[in-house]
């Protein structure tokens, strides 16, 4: 009895009258359907509150419900050549959430000197987190810099509070204050036809121009599908050095039978590989990772990038 009163009172508050099977059903339907919204709204500012907490600062969202932290390494003064290397270039430590049945799973970065890679492990490992490689990107930088992957499932706000708690130990500034937006600096390079040649638009973050390309396959890893924003999209990044010239790093992600046809063309059009590796465990289809690093003219390097996005299996624009 009690449960149709309150079934009566909710189609009311609804604006509708009870007339028959058809509207009580519908009625239902709208009271249940209202009140999961509601609860998912609710629930989901408050996980993502609480995540955001967790790891001390704040994240932006991303699509497919990702929420990403940023950790650029400005406390890093890295040199390679005559090349200081911004953070959007090759120094961003990251971390990326995404909601799963049972809490979250996260894939992450962490930018770390030498002397960080041992205790940042140990501290990331009591706190359950899985670490999936240990590797460089770059190949004769001063000082030197490793790079730390992280792919992990469980509670969001758990694995939040150990990623924090383990780049504590380094030296990873704290987020910047609000304040005032510094003004836009001019890059010095073609952005345009830089992106008419990748065939894809970038965004200019801290004076890189960064170019995302996503592969055309689903992804997944344990069964679950991993979106491009947490770190399976090609990343193709110019930081401009003066005269039209710009030093580029990043990675192309590539299955198997892609590794040597890239690797190819990239030397051929003046561009180092400094490495090819894994990021993950457990993905599906089998990805490898290869980093690169170039300081040239910056159209030039776009159209050899080009040359090696045309031999991969990647979303067109």
């Amino acid at each position: 009895m009690n449960q149709h009163v309150t079934e009566e009172f909710s189609c009311e508050e609804k604006g509708l009258r009870r007339v028959g099977s058809v509207m009580v059903a519908a009625c239902l339907l709208i009271v249940t359907w209202s009140s999961w919204a509601a609860a998912q709204q609710k629930a989901s500012g408050t996980d993502w509150k609480t995540v955001e907490d967790a790891m001390g600062r704040p994240g932006q969202m991303q699509p497919e419900d990702v929420i990403k932290f940023g950790m650029p390494r400005k406390d890093l003064h890295v040199m390679v050549g005559n090349v200081a290397v911004k953070p959007g270039l090759a120094l961003g430590s990251w971390a990326a959430f995404q909601r799963t049945e049972n809490g979250a799973m996260v894939m992450g970065d962490l930018v770390l000197t030498e002397d960080e890679v041992q205790p940042v492990m140990r501290k990331l490992q009591e706190g359950g987190i899985e670490i999936s490689a240990v590797h460089n990107h770059l190949i004769g930088e001063s000082p030197r810099v490793m790079y730390m992957h992280i792919a992990s499932h469980g509670d969001a706000t758990k694995i939040a509070r150990a990623i924090h708690d383990a780049v504590a130990l380094t030296k990873t500034p704290e987020p910047d204050a609000g304040g005032a937006v510094p003004p836009a600096e001019a890059l010095g390079i073609d952005q345009k036809k830089i992106e008419e040649i990748l065939g894809h638009t970038g965004k200019v973050n801290s004076g890189i121009l960064q170019v995302g390309v996503p592969r055309a396959e689903i992804v997944t890893e344990t069964a679950m599908v991993v979106p491009p924003s947490m770190g399976v999209a090609t990343a193709l990044n110019f930081q401009p050095t003066g005269n039209g010239k710009a030093a580029i790093s990043g990675d192309f992600v590539l299955l198997g039978k892609e590794v040597n046809p890239v690797m190819k063309a990239l030397r051929e059009n003046g561009i180092e590989v400094t490495a090819v590796h894994s990021h993950m465990l457990m993905e599906e289809p089998r990805l490898f990772f290869m980093h690169f690093w170039a300081n040239d003219d910056a159209v030039k390097l776009a159209k050899g990038l080009r040359a090696a996005l045309d031999l991969t299996n990647s979303k067109k624009h």
